[in-house]
């Protein structure tokens, strides 16, 4: 009683099929996907901004 077995997630998954059915289940997979996506780009961008920013900081610190 205390796990729970496939059968039992198969009735929760048909439960919430039915309650909020299948197209607004699909735009909650859509929008989670892109905030992902969004979150990987931003952590791209903050790594490519740093490393760009102690590049310059280094080369400021040498004379020609």
């Amino acid at each position: 009683m205390g796990t729970f077995s496939i059968w039992h997630w198969v009735i929760v998954l048909v439960i919430v099929v039915l309650v909020f059915g299948t197209k607004k289940l699909r735009n909650v997979g859509k929008d989670l996907g892109g905030a992902v996506h969004d979150f990987k780009k931003g952590l791209n961008e903050g790594s490519t901004d740093t490393a760009q920013t102690a590049d310059k900081s280094s080369d400021n610190g040498q004379k020609p």
